[in-house]
């Protein structure tokens, strides 16, 4: 392996479209929809609105940066370069973490899901096959990930547009059938949009800030994209008519069709809904799209988990093993060390398979705030310290430097409501023990750095 290598822009505008669209469907949308309507009646809507929007403005600081150098591992550049480099050490590995823990939760998953067609699998199984399968697809080449993503989403767009225009002709042929009746009234005449007051419409927050988890990943593709310049820009500002099509369009179907108080919290209201035109491999159409859905997930983990390590290595943040890439330009040892350490997802699923979901979503919805956070103040102190390359940059960030204000605020509330619910209250107590074991670890490495000097 040569060190005179560099990552190559296999990455073509359908790619990058489609992993801005992925990364903004998840299974919180297929599987989670359920349990968070169930909290907080039709006013999820708003909730997925509210949230979408101070993402949209987090990604519009994020393609600002990009425009100005678009790298791989972005956020780990930007936080070295305009916050410190103890702001680049701790946002790299926690990036990082972030995906190895959002992989164990996804294999996790997908041995659940698989066990719908073989109940008596250990769900160990699948979750190896997965991880063993998206390491051979991500040590080909990056076009290899980006074709894998592109038919990934491809398959969530459709069976969502096909939900939508199921569910409108239902509502709009004014449907009967079981004591269900499919009508827009249905959103405000069983106890309004507020059903379950503002506790319910504040507890709805935690999970669909998990289901937004991913959004960003734009940013780590941005060193492999072909035309950034042209790709960046359109795959950003189509996020918040993908939020409008796909999460609050389904979801104002589904509560259209069914009340909100007749939805089953502990399943998917997606196969409720196919059930209902008489389609009677619904159950198993869903869970087949929602596998797909927790494949794309691990297999975004992976891509990004490799790319963060590669830039680590570079930047003297990781051992220099890692930055070393093979024939096809792939960071193969930061791959394959990732991909070992998503192995000890599968070895949990061996120990433990009735736990860890929650906690490692809530560990991992924290970690992710910090990274959106960091990205925020790194647009600040680019505005601040680069003032005329900034003026030089047509996409810029709306309303800064009041809307990045704005969007940490909201950061702040959602780690207040993480301790409002017990079930994700623990990952408020664990998660402070990552970062002060990176602490630790920053010091080791800079005490290193000026022992070589």
């Amino acid at each position: 392996m040569s060190d005179n290598r560099s990552l190559q822009r296999g990455l073509k505008n359908r790619h990058i479209q489609l992993i801005a669209i992925g990364g903004a469907i998840g299974v919180g949308l297929f599987l989670g929809s359920g349990k968070s309507i169930h909290f907080a009646g039709p006013s999820i809507m708003l909730v997925y609105l509210i949230t979408g929007i101070m993402l949209f403005f987090m990604m519009r600081a994020l393609g600002e940066l990009l425009l100005y150098r678009p790298t791989t591992g972005s956020f780990t550049d930007f936080a070295e370069t305009f916050i410190g480099p103890w702001a680049g050490f701790i946002t790299g590995w926690t990036y990082w973490f972030c995906w190895i823990v959002t992989g164990i939760a996804e294999i996790t998953a997908i041995g659940l899901y698989v066990k719908f067609w073989f109940p008596d699998l250990p769900q160990w199984i699948p979750a190896l096959i997965c991880v063993l399968v998206l390491f051979a697809i991500n040590m080909a080449t990056v076009k290899a990930f980006g074709e894998m993503e592109f038919w990934f989403a491809i398959i969530k767009v459709v069976t969502i547009v096909a939900l939508i225009v199921i569910g409108l002709i239902l509502v709009f042929t004014g449907y009967k059938s079981h004591g269900t009746h499919a009508t827009f009234s249905n959103l405000w005449s069983h106890g309004g949009i507020f059903p379950n007051g503002v506790s319910g419409f504040l507890l709805a927050f935690q999970m669909v800030v998990f289901a937004y988890v991913g959004i960003e990943l734009v940013g780590v593709t941005a060193g492999e994209a072909e035309n950034p310049e042209v790709t960046l820009p359109k795959a950003i500002n189509n996020i918040p008519i993908r939020i409008l099509i796909f999460y609050i369009g389904a979801l104002l179907v589904i509560m259209s069709i069914y009340p909100w108080n007749g939805v089953d919290p502990n399943s998917s209201p997606f196969v409720k809904v196919f059930s209902l035109i008489g389609i009677p491999a619904a159950a198993g159409i869903i869970n087949f799209v929602v596998l797909t859905s927790a494949a794309s997930s691990c297999n975004s983990g992976i891509f990004s988990t490799s790319r963060m390590l590669y830039t680590l290595a570079n930047e003297g943040k990781a051992p220099k093993k890692l930055k070393e890439l093979n024939d096809q330009s792939v960071p193969a040892p930061a791959l394959i060390t990732s991909t070992l350490v998503l192995l000890i997802g599968v070895l949990l699923n061996y120990w433990l398979p009735d736990q860890v979901f929650t906690l490692v979503t809530s560990i991992s919805t924290i970690c992710f705030i910090w990274v959106w956070g960091v990205i925020l103040i790194a647009h600040l102190r680019f505005r601040k310290l680069k003032p005329e390359e900034a003026e030089k940059i047509s996409f810029k960030m709306p309303f800064a430097p009041v809307s990045n204000w704005i969007v940490l605020a909201f950061f702040v509330f959602i780690l207040v409501v993480l301790g409002l619910a017990d079930d994700t209250q623990v990952a408020l107590f664990v998660t402070p023990v990552w970062f002060i074991l990176l602490a630790i670890a920053y010091g080791i490495t800079k005490r290193k750095q000026k022992g070589a000097l």
